[in-house]
């Protein structure tokens, strides 16, 4: 990791919900997923010229696949930054480890100037839904308590407040009081960052920034009562993290990439 001046803003990408395939030709919806990451990955280069730090916040993978892995890392090589992955319930944890084996890619804990950014794993085996395990919130626990005066971003995958959404509830994150329950105890948590949702979100909480951020394929429609997508294009978030703690951020979309979804296809 590059030292940084900590008096000057770190700036953050985050791609999510890429649902890549081993097959280059998978799709959902008959979207294909590799070709709108690249479209996502190009808009960033256009419009962020300076980042200091990449995350990527879990469902990279459709099928968990070495290759989908490997297609993913080498679609997202070009920003050449610290680049930070964690797992969602479509990834394989242990998979995206032996990919990651001599780097720093799955590290949980990254000091960036005047910033502390922790990555947790909300990901439960077998299933949709998000909890964080014991180990998990021990870590986070650890993790803000020797922050220091570092401020901090807290990120995982499953959502941990309503969105509105009915149908993608159920599938949140199970433990979401455990996880506020240590963050309201550590002022300098000044946001929370997720995937899951495939939809913006952002929520001011006692302080606390709560940010969800468009997949890099499909969108999920908002208020949607039953699972229903939009048509609207894949994105992804920036975020300027001030030395006072400040938390400027904002939501791109690849605006010339052509969507076209064909709802005959196999379902989401």
């Amino acid at each position: 990791m590059p030292h940084l001046d900590p008096t000057r803003p770190v700036h953050v990408v985050q791609l999510t919900d890429a649902h890549l395939f081993a097959d280059p030709a998978g799709t959902l919806l008959g979207l294909n997923t590799r070709d709108s990451l690249r479209h996502v990955v190009a808009q960033v280069q256009r419009e962020q010229p300076a980042i200091d730090l990449l995350l990527c916040t879990g469902d990279l993978s459709q099928d968990a696949s070495v290759a989908s892995y490997e297609a993913f890392r080498e679609l997202t090589a070009g920003f050449g930054v610290a680049t930070r992955w964690l797992p969602g319930n479509h990834d394989e944890a242990r998979v995206m480890a032996d990919i990651a084996q001599g780097t720093d890619l799955v590290q949980a804990v990254t000091d960036i100037g005047g910033w502390r950014i922790v990555m947790l794993d909300s990901a439960v085996a077998g299933a949709t839904h998000g909890l964080l395990e014991e180990a998990q919130l021990s870590l986070l626990e650890g993790a803000l308590k020797t922050a220091g005066e570092r401020h901090c971003l807290v990120c995982f995958h499953h959502q941990p407040v309503d969105i509105g959404c009915a149908w993608i509830a159920p599938i949140g994150l199970r433990n979401a009081q455990a996880l506020f329950g240590i963050v309201e105890r550590y002022p300098q948590v000044r946001g929370l960052l997720w995937g899951h949702v495939h939809q913006p979100w952002d929520e001011m909480r006692e302080g606390l920034r709560l940010l969800a951020t468009p997949s890099t394929c499909i969108q999920f429609a908002a208020h949607s009562e039953d699972f229903k997508v939009s048509e609207e294009q894949p994105g992804y978030r920036w975020l300027r993290l001030h030395a006072d703690g400040r938390l400027e951020t904002g939501v791109e979309r690849a605006r010339d990439f052509d969507v076209k979804l064909d709802f005959d296809s196999p379902g989401y």
